[in-house]
């Protein structure tokens, strides 16, 4: 078994038109992140909802197993995902790369 679970940053834009991953970036401090935009409003919890339902639908996992715990009111949020880290983060790999995102950031492919 792997490790117990996977932490993911993720920089999301709220009212993205879609709930999407769109690819990884650097930020300006280093820390990567992965790129995600969702429909829903940021008030009332709206855009957090919504991207723990994009998280666990790119884990394969139920969406009581993701919580965003870090950035519930800004951009830049963590987001906790249970369950073995290693097949998760083959997960999410899988689904970046299915939807033909690969590696974002500057001077890189759209």
């Amino acid at each position: 078994m792997g490790l117990s679970g996977l932490s993911l940053r993720l920089r999301v834009t709220p009212r993205g038109g879609a709930d999407a991953l769109e690819g990884i970036a650097m930020l300006s401090d280093g820390c990567p992140v992965v790129l995600a935009r969702v429909r829903a409003l940021p008030a009332d919890g709206a855009a957090n909802a919504a991207v723990e339902a994009l998280v666990a639908a790119a884990a394969g996992v139920p969406k009581r197993d993701v919580r965003v715990t870090a950035g519930r009111t800004q951009r830049t949020k963590t987001v906790e995902i249970d369950g073995d880290g290693a097949v998760l983060a083959a997960a999410v790999a899988g689904a970046l790369a299915s939807a033909g995102l690969g590696r974002r950031g500057k001077g890189g492919p759209a």
